[in-house]
Parts: structure tokens; sequence; C-alpha cells
């Protein structure tokens, strides 16, 4: 490789005539060149002479290259070609996309629309549990390695980058001449820690990309790289439905379970992993509307990556900038969307005031029930003989009614439910001995039933997600009074913490069950220390 990158532009190498830069890293150029035998057009990657050195390098390279090229994926770039030219240059020669990488469209777009996303990253976890099967690891998943093609029927991904590979059986983090192979935004922590990696290191690596694309920024941002790696290692990133509050909850433990430290608390493949994300998004009672990433957040990636171009982008855009259209129309206001934004802010805005304010009043917890969170000012918080906190617009009756589990009299609570069903809800919170957040749907009744008054049901599955920053569960069920038929229904978290765990529900009327409420509600959960 020439020192001077452009320097080999109307070169051959090892019979491909080189026409153009594409891309540069930190191991490798890649050039658009012309197959002069064949007469097309194709990526050629030349790896930096440094790694060349190496002779167990060299033969690695070129077998595992060729274990690339012998997999027939559609979403795995094929590789027509992998040797070392007569100089000693190792190079690759790979189908050309015509197309931008995911890097550039996140540069370009920001936020990537749900529908999209799920299926370019249904595609990538394919191709990565294809190359698994071959006991090939990719181990530097990111944006710039998964290109994109426009095809009439949607975006065609090819996961590319397969030439520097690792096999099952070896180490992780080094090459034989000591050099890191991945990308520190991407890392897994096994990567990091230098230990044997399967191919649950690259699932890490394709959450951190889902991350990226969903919520427009990487899961860990630091000032410098040890603090990035210190990040990977021991810190948890943002729930994404915080940072983008349209995506369900339910996201949130999905992409805590495949951003895990460990990989044995990771999903068993690529696949399992993309197909959770895309039920807990679409699983809900409300679909994501397919809306122009600027519609939903004009929001910028805020780190590039080293090989990116060096105009910078745009500052983040405030919520309430009027919707564009990206690209080449950039002036055009997009008449639909400022039509469909302008009823979602009169909507929001009505919702904000039947609930009493956009301002929510600061609840602090107590000594027995560390707990912390915000509610709605209408309502009075209540603490019961510090065992648990109730907070509602009828805080007296459901005071008494959660103060006895065992003879529970539901009269009062059970005509405000027939009277004045909006304001029959709250919100309950205990720390419980008893409470196992590990536990199944069935054991957690249970559990339920014998700290709530009435009949407990659980009606859903337990769904894993993170709650004031610590690993819980949430599930939905219903307390039925068993004299009257009286009836509330709820969502319910469980979560583990330092001492014991917490149990935390908002409660409400059937029928009347207001789930931006109890998003905001448990989106504002802090925990102090038992």
């Amino acid at each position: 490789m020439a020192q001077n990158d452009r320097a080999l532009i109307g070169q051959e190498v090892a019979g491909y005539r080189v026409e153009d830069l594409i891309g540069k890293g930190g191991m490798a150029v890649v050039y658009l060149a012309i197959d002069s035998r064949l007469n097309r057009k194709v990526a050629l990657k030349v790896l930096n002479p440094l790694l060349g050195e190496d002779e167990r390098f060299r033969q690695r390279f070129v077998l595992e290259s060729r274990t690339v090229a012998s997999i027939d994926h559609p979403n795995i770039i094929p590789v027509y070609e992998a040797d070392a030219a007569e100089d000693g240059t190792l190079y690759i020669a790979m189908r050309y996309v015509d197309g931008p990488d995911l890097r550039r469209l996140f540069y370009d777009r920001g936020l990537m629309p749900v529908g999209q996303a799920n299926r370019i990253f249904a595609q990538v976890a394919a191709a990565l549990d294809t190359a698994h099967a071959h006991d090939l690891i990719h181990r530097d998943v990111k944006p710039a390695n998964i290109l994109i093609a426009g095809h009439t029927e949607g975006d065609h991904a090819y996961l590319t980058d397969f030439g520097i590979t690792k096999h099952l059986t070896s180490l992780s983090g080094l090459t034989q001449t000591d050099q890191f192979i991945g990308t520190p935004r991407y890392m897994s922590p096994e990567q990091i820690n230098k230990e044997r990696v399967d191919g649950r290191c690259d699932q890490y690596g394709l959450a951190c990309v889902v991350y990226e694309a969903l919520a427009g920024r990487l899961p860990f941002r630091r000032d410098n790289e040890i603090a990035l790696l210190w990040a990977h290692l021991a810190e948890t990133p943002t729930p994404l439905s915080s940072l983008r509050p349209e995506l369900p909850m339910e996201v949130d433990g999905v992409m805590a379970r495949a951003l895990a430290k460990s990989p044995e608390q990771r999903y068993d493949t690529c696949t399992q992993f993309v197909t959770e994300l895309r039920d807990a998004i679409s699983g809900q009672s409300y679909r994501l509307a397919e809306a122009a990433p600027q519609d939903l957040q004009a929001s910028r990636t805020s780190q590039a990556e080293p090989e990116a171009p060096t105009r910078r982008p745009a500052p983040e855009a405030s919520r309430k900038a009027s919707p564009r259209k990206r690209g080449k129309g950039r002036g055009i206001v997009v008449g639909a969307g400022v039509a469909v934004a302008a009823v979602v802010a009169l909507v929001a805005v009505l919702a904000t005031v039947l609930r009493g304010g956009g301002e929510w009043t600061p609840y602090a917890g107590s000594s027995a029930v560390p707990v912390a969170f915000e509610h709605p000012p209408s309502w009075t918080p209540r603490a019961h003989a510090d065992v648990f906190v109730v907070t509602s617009p009828k805080a007296g009756e459901f005071d008494a009614l959660f103060g006895t589990p065992v003879t529970a009299d539901w009269a009062a609570v059970n005509e405000i439910i027939k009277a004045s069903p909006a304001e029959a809800t709250g919100i309950y919170a205990q720390t419980l001995d008893t409470l196992d957040p590990r536990s199944g749907a069935q054991q957690l009744q249970e559990t339920l039933q014998s700290s709530l008054p009435g009949t407990v049901n659980v009606s859903s599955e337990v769904v894993q997600v993170l709650v004031g920053g610590k690993p819980a569960v949430r599930l939905e069920g219903s307390i039925t009074d068993p004299q009257r038929g009286g009836r509330l229904d709820f969502t319910g978290w469980a979560v583990e913490r330092p001492g014991k765990p917490a149990l935390m529900i908002y409660f409400c009327a059937p029928g009347t069950c207001d789930s931006s409420l109890a998003n905001r509600f448990v989106r504002s959960v802090s925990f102090g220390t038992s």
C-alpha cells in the first residue's frame, strides 16, 4: 500500500485497475476498481502493509477470506477474491455496492424510521447468524460495515468487512501483532477484556448500532477512549424509550438484554434479538407511524466515526423545529408532515391540560419505601405507617383499601369506580422482601396476591425492562373485589435493588387507563438506599 492512499489511483493491483478512493479505516483502504479480466466494478480492499508482515496473520487472512467467499447469503457481501499481490500486499475484491453505508444514513438523516430499522437489522442479523454457523465472528459490526442498496422492494443490506474476521477458536481482542480488531464505540466487554468470544460479541455490536439508529446517538458517549471502554464494561446506557418517547418501554428490556455485559445474559442469536425488538415495538395497542425521521425528531449522530467526512453535522435541532425534507429538497417544507405534527402537538397539549398541566409534583420517598417519583399535581400522596405509599385523586379511599389487604373493604372504592371512574386511579409503591423480580408470572401473581387487596390476576407475561437504571420486569393484570365484583386494572413493575426489591403499580378503573401517564410515572422513578 502506498503511503499516500490516493497514489494507487490509476495503478493496477493484482489485475484490478484502481479508479477512486471509497473509504479508509485504521487497518485498510477501500477503492473503487475495475476487474480488467471481467470488466466489472469491484470494491478493492487493500490492507495495511504492517498486517502482512506477520506470516500467521497472512495465512489466516487468506483462509478466512476464502471461507467468507464460500458463504452464499443474500446479505453477506460477495467476495470475489482474497490473496496477496506480487509485492506482498493483502487485498480483497468484493462486490461494489452503489449505495450509502449506515454511517452515511445516520449522518444525513438522523433518526431511522422504525419500519426501515426492522427491515435492515433483520437482514444484518441473518447475515451474522449465518457467519456464526460457519464458525466466523465478525467482531467489528458498526454502521460503516453495513451497506445499503436501494431496491424497488425496499432497502437491501449487505454486511461487509469480513476480510479480517476471527475464528471461533481464537482469542478475541488482538491480532498476532497485538493490534485491536474492533471499534471502541461498538466493542463488546469480552473483546475489551481480551476474553474468548463467540457470536454474541457481534450481537452486542449490532445492539449498539440499533441503539444509534433509533436514538440518534450512541449508547455510550465519552470524552476519551479509556472512559468509553470503561462505560462498555461497567455502565448502563440511557433507556431508549426515554430518548425516543414514542417507543414502548418493552424495547428497553430487549436492548438491556442484547447489551448485557455478560454474553451469557444475551440472546442466543442475533435473529432472536431483532425479532424480540420488533415484537416489543409492534405488540402494543398502538403502532408507530411510519413517519420520516425528521417528523419524529430532528436529531444528528453526535459522534461520527473516524472515517466520517470532515464536514460537521448540524447541531441537534429542537423538537419544536418545523419538519423539513432532507436531501436535495432541503428548503421544501413537507406540508402533510407539518399538518400531522400540528395535530399531534394539539392532542398532546389537550392531553396535558386534561391531566392537570405539564409540570408534575415530585415525591421524595421515605426511609422504608425509598422510591422517588413524580405524580400529577392534583394527586395527593399518602405514606401508610411507613409501609407503602399511595398517591391518587382519592388518596384517602385508596390508602384505606391497600392498608388492609386481607380484610379489605371495597365499598368506597367501588363507589368511585361507578360514579367517577376517571378518579379511580393512582400509584402504589412499596419494598417487599418476598418479591422476586426474576420469577415468572405465576409466582409474581402469588406474591402480589398476599400484598394487594382482593383477587389478583396477572394477565400478561413478564417483560424485562429498566426502571430507574435498575433491572426490572413489567406485568399487567387486575385486582378484583371478591364480594361485589369491583375491579381495578394495573400495570406493575418489580424492580431489583439493593436491600429489598421494589414493587410499583399504576392502577385505574377499566377503560380509563392511560399508558402515557404510566410511562411518564415510571420514567421519573429513582431509588434511594434502604
